[in-house]
């Protein structure tokens, strides 16, 4: 008796061993993916984020999802330098400026890593693949938008940014909307700073264009936190007049939801998180993956509205009490 208690032990103990060193074989096998995104400190790259870990769990890839403390481009240049020290399997990136970005991209593709543009997209010739937002595709859809509340020979104002991948692409999709059905564009004000959304900018920009047209029917914003700031001035100025802005933020929504504005454009950054790491997982393993991940655009109505802004208030909710409140202080463009 007393020897087969011995065997059932040592039995036991060889095939904890054995499992052990087979999940620590696994673990080790797993492709390191490194996720660098532009900052962790507004709802939108929380959620990609979200997107990211759940690709993480559901696929079986290993990786880490960081991203600088402050979000400025020499904080990221320097970590991604110290990525490449790592030598990942994969690099999924989104860049907060690309140019200063791309010559140390180009180092990871010197060592013949893979690198995915995440949510940024650049013409860098070494870049694996792009997976985000059609920008041209969500201009043209606001622009749409706008116009359903509007009529032929009125005029809107245009609120952009200075960057011409991401705010250029919008304007210009909206642009053709909107003047396709004779709506004519009065003003277009493309000096915003688009990491900032600057509420103080935004606000002198639209009081001037009030000026030169008092007539003004209707603003097009490049994303949401610059149109409630739009909607914030024209309050003040005792004009309701219809603004639509991009990206389906948690304030947007509950104001379409209540009827204030009639809708906006949104991005869907969690399967834009997810989708980057399938894209991973297909150049791993040597699949065919698209070089353009187009991760949707939707428009967001009254109908419509709560079941994102359910969706959004429980994944927010899961993510930590910061995420909980306004996005409005989290000022940072989305592309």
């Amino acid at each position: 008796m007393k020897k087969r208690s011995i065997f059932l032990l040592i039995t036991f103990i060889f095939t904890a061993i054995v499992v052990s060193f087979i999940s620590f074989k696994e673990e080790k096998e797993k492709t390191n993916v490194v996720v660098v995104v532009k900052e962790l400190n507004s709802q939108y790259f929380q959620i990609i984020k979200a997107g990211v870990e759940k690709g993480f769990e559901d696929l079986g890839l290993g990786g880490s999802v960081i991203a600088p403390i402050n979000g400025t481009v020499e904080e990221q240049v320097e970590m991604l330098e110290n990525v490449l020290k790592e030598k990942p399997d994969i690099l999924i990136v989104s860049p907060i400026s690309p140019d200063p970005i791309i010559p140390v991209l180009d180092r990871f593709a010197d060592q013949n890593i893979p690198v995915l543009l995440l949510d940024t997209d650049d013409p860098w010739e070494n870049k694996t693949a792009y997976i985000g937002t059609d920008n041209y595709d969500l201009g043209r859809k606001a622009g749409m938008l706008l116009a359903s509340e509007l009529q032929p020979g009125d005029k809107v104002a245009m609120i952009g940014g200075d960057n011409p991948v991401i705010s250029g692409r919008r304007m210009n999709g909206a642009k053709i909307s909107l003047e396709a059905v004779g709506i004519h564009i009065a003003s277009e004000k493309t000096s915003i700073s688009e990491l900032s959304n600057d509420p103080i900018q935004i606000k002198e920009a639209i009081e001037e264009i009030l000026q030169d047209h008092p007539d003004l029917a209707g603003v097009i914003a490049v994303n949401d936190i610059s149109a409630i700031h739009v909607l914030e001035t024209l309050k003040e100025d005792g004009l309701n007049i219809p603004v639509i802005g991009a990206d389906g933020i948690v304030d947007m929504l509950e104001l379409i939801e209540k009827g204030t504005l009639q809708g906006t454009v949104v991005q869907n950054p969690y399967d834009m998180g997810y989708l980057s790491v399938l894209t991973a997982l297909k150049v791993t393993n040597g699949d065919t993956f698209e070089m353009h991940v187009d991760s949707g655009v939707d428009l967001i109505v009254k109908e419509n509205a709560r079941r994102r802004l359910e969706f959004l208030k429980k994944l927010l909710s899961d993510l930590g009490p910061l995420f909980r409140q306004s996005d409005l202080h989290h000022q940072v463009i989305t592309s």
